[in-house]
């Protein structure tokens, strides 16, 4: 079978270097390792559903339950990863509305303790129980409990941002899963840089809600419109894989790149103004007072 070789100079290097060559860009939230290590709990419940099958109706009823208890505590956790990623990557973030974590650690002692009652007294299922409970905390810990960087801040402010960005968030969401038809990983690097620079922006408006005003196209205009292009980008190039329209989808990329970041910039500059400008009047009242 024929085997694709690329290196520094090879043609296809130059096309796909953000998928390799790229930066981490500010703003992009990390993916945590406790997120891949929440994908290893879908592998428990299968192994009670197996054994369910190898007993009396009881068993199979308690094994299959089992599984379906430990297959909803995984699902769990798995997002309340998602959650506290999202969570730690915002500088202003209210705490999760749902304990995923939590929830996710309870029914893992509630299925342990339905799966071993299968094959042992209820003493020791509850022990195995309380030893998934316990391992489960330790691994993933516990969902955030209070809010972030609120304090001071307007609510109503708040909840303004907290669903501008929300919706932002959607939109890169969409331009993610389109871009995945052009079956092309230098463009989903080009997309995914792109996302990191308008997250960027994201981070300047929660950091300062009342930015939200100036840079509100941004958020719902300019982000609509990329993702409209993305979808029939996507759509179109998938069918012919034209060079030239891949240029010009890379030449949207990147003015929508710059026009981001210059915005970005322009807001951080603008809380510098206001901070200078405190700043001289509280030594103006210092002067007076002495």
């Amino acid at each position: 079978m024929a085997e694709r070789f690329g290196g520094k100079y090879s043609p296809q290097n130059s096309r796909t270097e953000g998928a390799a060559g790229i930066a981490p860009v500010p703003g992009m939230p990390a993916r945590s390792k406790a997120v891949g290590r929440s994908r290893a709990l879908f592998l428990p419940p299968f192994l009670f559903a197996a054994l369910a099958f190898k007993g009396e109706p009881r068993s199979l009823i308690m094994g299959l339950a089992a599984c379906g208890i430990l297959l909803l505590a995984a699902w769990l956790t798995q997002q309340g990863a998602v959650a506290q990623d999202a969570y730690d990557a915002r500088k202003v973030a209210r705490r999760p509305a749902i304990p995923r974590k939590a929830f996710g650690a309870v029914l893992m002692c509630v299925g342990l303790c339905v799966g071993a009652l299968v094959a042992q007294p209820p003493l020791y299922a509850i022990l195995l129980g309380l030893a998934g409970l316990i391992l489960h905390v330790g691994a993933f810990g516990l969902d955030p409990m209070r809010d972030k960087g609120m304090e001071g801040v307007d609510s109503f402010q708040v909840e303004r941002v907290a669903r501008a960005v929300d919706e932002a968030e959607g939109l890169l969401a969409s331009m993610k899963d389109a871009i995945l038809r052009a079956r092309d990983s230098g463009l989903e690097a080009r997309v995914a840089k792109f996302s990191g620079v308008a997250r960027g922006l994201f981070r300047s408006i929660e950091s300062d809600p009342g930015d939200l005003t100036a840079a509100r196209k941004y958020l719902s205009v300019y982000l609509m419109g990329a993702r409209d292009a993305t979808v029939k980008f996507a759509d179109a190039y998938a069918q012919g894989r034209d060079p030239k329209i891949r240029a010009d989808y890379e030449t949207l990329l990147g003015e929508l790149e710059t026009t981001f970041a210059a915005r970005t910039q322009s807001l951080l500059q603008g809380d510098h103004t206001d901070l200078d400008v405190e700043i001289q009047v509280l030594r103006d009242r210092l002067k007076l007072e002495t």
